[in-house]
């Protein structure tokens, strides 16, 4: 499991504390849907490309591990490809 932390100034987390109970919930709360968002989708695309795949003759039944053995572009390298005219997805 990754840990990470976030340094808020005290007006962000005085606006934060006006719109959330507990501001730490909300960014957990947000940072989790949309990881949540980001597995479906890489699970869809992955699913995708092994039934298209005739040498594939079986599909895993855990979501989590399609998306572990995905070997997909961290968003870094996505944006080092693009900024270097090399897009390769």
């Amino acid at each position: 499991m990754t840990v990470i932390s976030i340094e808020l100034s005290d007006v962000e987390y005085k606006a934060l504390s006006h719109i959330a109970l507990s501001p730490q919930e909300w960014i957990e709360n947000a940072a989790k849907v949309r990881a949540q968002i980001a597995i479906a989708d890489i699970y869809k695309k992955e699913v995708e490309r092994m039934m298209a795949d005739p040498n594939i003759t079986s599909i895993p039944a855990d979501k989590n591990m399609i998306v572990m053995n995905a070997h997909i572009l961290t968003a870094a390298e996505m944006n080092e490809q693009y900024t270097n005219n090399t897009i390769l997805y």
